[in-house]
């Protein structure tokens, strides 16, 4: 018998990128899987519905539907909704807080939490302290994790991915509104490379530490597959789709002018002068394959949109 099968675990954002890999990553390796939704009516509820996963209706801001939800949970997945809007209301500490609090009421014994990479180096961000940065995005990511170090489960792992190659694919017209012109505008510099990694990527490490708990316990663990440039990336996607795709460098200044969001320029400008600097080579020993851009480019080919 699978000793998977035994295993009932409950993912959270189920009908978003990270939680819908991961519930489809946990049904294909033969868990019970529990999706936390406030609509089951959802596309993605629906197709994750059809391969087996039970639904439970709930919301973060109800304790009573997340302590339903947790019901002889054996683990749960946790991946807060992050965004200016949320961060600055204080809606994702305070819904990944209530998760955190569920779980441990209802004597959950592990607890996976995906964060962002470089979290525990915000002190030693340039300009720190001035209010430059989106300080709040930060401190808020930190206290959550710590959070959840601190809460008593019996098991719990933190992973932390840097960029998701998905931001080409499913998030393309808010990260890069002119792709669809063969253009990518960005305050990035030409030759600062960005660490990526596909979120079925991360839903294989999410997934290896339901299926081995103990291999993962206590460990905070920053994600990614490759580091790239933008020129690299554009040229990926234009071998794949043979559609030309070209990098537009601007400043800071003229990215703002343009109409950018501040916290987007502030991004383009921390990845020049911090970044998540994955040590990508560490993660040869959890001996988990990891897709490449390439591979990515190859795979979702149609969901390139240009021209």
């Amino acid at each position: 018998m699978n000793e998977n099968s035994q295993k009932l675990v409950l993912v959270t954002g189920a009908t978003g990128i990270q939680g819908g890999a991961v519930a489809d990553e946990a049904l294909k390796q033969g868990f019970k899987v529990r999706i936390l939704v406030r609509n089951k009516a959802k596309a993605k509820a629906q197709e994750l519905i059809k391969k087996g996963a039970k639904v439970v209706i709930g919301d973060f801001d109800d304790p009573v539907s997340l302590d339903n939800a947790m019901q002889d949970v054996d683990a749960v997945f946790s991946v807060p909704i992050s965004g200016v809007d949320t961060v600055r209301n204080d809606r994702e500490r305070k819904q990944s807080l209530a998760l955190i609090h569920s779980a441990v009421k209802n004597s959950v014994e592990q607890f996976v939490h995906t964060s962002v990479a470089a979290t525990s180096r915000y002190k030693e961000f340039p300009k720190w302290g001035t209010g430059y940065w989106f300080e709040k995005y930060w401190t808020d990511k930190w206290d959550i994790e710590e959070a959840v170090r601190s809460a008593g489960f019996a098991e719990w792992t933190i992973l932390k991915p840097g960029a998701m190659m998905e931001n080409f694919t499913e998030k393309v017209e808010s990260m890069y509104p002119r792709f669809k012109q063969g253009e990518i505008r960005t305050a990035v510099l030409a030759d600062t490379r960005i660490d990526h990694i596909a979120m079925t990527d991360v839903a294989k490490f999410v997934v290896a530490a339901f299926a081995d708990p103990k291999m993962f316990n206590h460990q905070s663990i920053e994600l990614a597959a490759e580091s790239l440039s933008y020129s690299e990336i554009a040229a990926t996607i234009s071998a794949v789709t043979g559609k030309t795709l070209k990098v537009v460098t601007l400043s800071p200044d003229e990215a703002l002018a343009e109409g950018m969001h501040i916290y987007s320029v502030r991004g383009d400008e921390w990845n020049n002068t911090v970044g998540y600097n994955v040590n990508i080579d560490l993660l040869k020993s959890y001996d988990i394959k990891l897709t490449s851009f390439k591979e990515f480019a190859e795979k979702n080919k149609k969901q390139f949109k240009i021209g």
